[in-house]
């Protein structure tokens, strides 16, 4: 259902009046947040819709949280769909998140875990793998997409065995003969005619039918045996031994992934340990796998606290990456809704999952010790400032503070007729792409890269000129790198004191990769193999590429 489209001071008066007049349902379900384009950039739950809704437009609710407000600015168009329970609010949210991939949601970085098939809109369809790109669209031809679904799952088993049960083809082009897939009963032979179109789509629909969840495999199996009967019945016999002889494949693949299920699901133990960084708006996790007594797995992530963002959230969005979902997750913290978020998981894995908080009052030494585990390797992660790489560069450059945010400089120009400088930004050693910035050389005629260089510096702060004012979309950074020796150095240490700033700032000679500091005369060399000289030249690559890219498109349109 549609709640409103226009812009955040509208739609604010809207859903209070909405409220009001009670046509935002006192129910459970799930709330879809697009910005003006119409983009999906979240998607929550709520066991009481009208009250979570509400309680974004409510004046101070969010003044702990500004990324929580960052959110609300973006926020153009609001749908929600109802559900009959938090527990399948619970999954249609999971389900949502991985279907429109939201930029203020939790996204967990082994998101390819997910596969998502498709059945092409062909006179004879294809079953796919489905693949997104970067903005989350899928490849390939047009199609249907059915997903995502559970690696290991015994729900969609594999494609290849799914095209071998519905004898769906897999060449990209009819050919005119028919191909090894024929002739080892893989595929009925459209190519040549060997099959109507009519009784083609009659396995598509069976296969469809699954995919949806509108029938099962047993449902499937059954149908099979009674066509195996009829056919033995009618002396079809060789179309009887096709169907035995796929059915017991079948079979063999689903006793063997039960067995392992009834095997491993008792003996594996998850343990989900997090700390929040209040300041910065970060949630920091940490989880560990034991199998049969033994640690086997250990992942790191972090996600934003944004509006419902939680431990519950990611429980949910991780275990359902998993092939087999443990009976037992341990965890630091009590999970928001946790029967409602158990039902769920033992929805998806086929048994109980049960989520047992670990504390000091717990009278179990072993998980304890284990769960201590997490929480010492996570701190001693965040003590190092979330990535090696800064830490080692702070103690090269004997900084006093810790680098999280760095700003690289570069020129680019050929000959006098067009100039240009870029800006790249790594914040916890990883490129920003909204903190780039890209400048025309305005003021300068000549090859003179000192006075570039001090001109696209002027430009990139001056509005924090003496105050040195930041802000959440564009912080102040904590050092400035330069491409280029001493000279370009002194030009911008020389440019940041014209503006008041007093921001750490050295340069990288690309030459010999030596790195110069206005502390000291000498340059100095890091190793080649040292993490601090990759991340530096990562950051003078991006400028480079960046600025070279924008020098390319002004020769073109000129």
């Amino acid at each position: 259902m549609k709640l409103f489209k226009g812009g955040f001071r509208k739609i604010a008066e809207y859903v209070e009046l909405l409220s009001r007049s009670k046509r935002i349902p006192h129910a459970p379900g799930v709330y879809i947040m697009k910005d003006k384009e119409g983009r999906v950039i979240y998607v929550g739950k709520a066991r009481n819709l009208c009250k979570r809704v509400t309680s974004y437009f409510m004046k101070h609710d969010h003044a702990d949280s500004w990324k929580t407000e960052r959110l609300m600015r973006r926020v153009s168009d609001i749908d929600f769909v109802l559900t009959d329970n938090e527990i399948e609010a619970f999954l249609l949210e999971s389900n949502l998140i991985k279907r429109y991939r939201p930029m203020f949601n939790i996204e967990l970085k082994d998101q390819q875990r997910y596969t998502y098939l498709k059945i092409t809109d062909e006179s004879f369809p294809r079953l796919l793998v489905a693949r997104r790109n970067r903005k989350g669209e899928f490849y390939g031809p047009k199609g249907k997409v059915y997903g995502p679904f559970v690696r290991g799952s015994s729900k969609f088993l594999t494609v290849g065995l799914l095209r071998k049960l519905f004898k769906v083809r897999i060449c990209e082009k009819l050919p005119k003969r028919p191909c090894l897939e024929y002739f080892i009963k893989n595929c009925d032979a459209p190519c040549i005619g060997n099959i109507e179109q009519r009784e083609y789509m009659k396995n598509v629909l069976e296969l469809q039918n699954i995919l949806e969840g509108k029938n099962s495999i047993e449902d499937f199996v059954n149908q099979m045996e009674d066509e195996m009967k009829k056919a033995a019945e009618t002396r079809h016999y060789e179309i009887a031994k096709d169907i035995r002889d796929t059915l017991h494949r079948l079979n063999n693949l689903r006793v063997k992934q039960k067995m392992e299920r009834a095997v491993n699901r008792n003996r594996e133990e998850e343990y989900i340990g997090i700390i929040k960084d209040a300041d910065r708006g970060i949630a920091h996790v940490m989880t560990l796998r034991r199998s049969k007594g033994v640690i086997c797995d250990r992942k790191k992530f972090e996600f934003e606290l944004v509006c419902d963002n939680t431990l519950s959230t990611f429980i949910l969005q991780y275990c359902s990456t998993l092939p087999i979902i443990p009976r037992f997750v341990y965890v630091n913290e009590e999970p928001d809704s946790r029967d409602a978020l158990e039902a769920s998981l033992e929805k998806i894995a086929g048994h109980k999952v049960s989520i047992i908080k670990l504390s000091k009052d717990t009278h179990i030494t072993e998980k304890n010790q284990l769960m201590d585990l997490v929480l010492r390797n996570l701190y001693l992660y965040l003590k190092k400032n979330y990535a090696p790489a800064i830490e080692e560069l702070k103690g090269a450059l004997r900084l006093s503070e810790t680098p999280s945010v760095i700003d690289c400089f570069d020129v680019s120009n050929f000959g006098n007729t067009i100039a240009v400088g870029a800006c790249s930004r790594f914040i916890d050693a990883r490129p920003n792409k909204s903190g780039y910035r890209k400048f025309k050389i305005k003021k300068i005629f000549s090859q003179n890269d000192y006075a570039m260089i001090d001109e696209i510096i002027t430009r990139r702060y001056s509005a924090r000129s003496t105050l040195q004012q930041s802000n959440e979309n564009d912080p102040t950074p904590d050092l400035i790198v330069v491409d280029g020796g001493k000279g370009q150095l002194n030009t911008a240490t020389l440019t940041l004191g014209r503006l008041g700033l007093n921001i750490p700032c050295i340069s990288l000679a690309k030459e010999n990769e030596q790195v110069y500091s206005a502390y000291s005369s000498q340059p100095l060399n890091l190793s080649k193999s040292s993490s601090s000289l990759k991340l530096l030249q990562h950051m003078r690559d991006e400028a480079h590429r960046f600025g070279l890219a924008y020098n390319t498109h002004l020769r073109r349109i000129n």
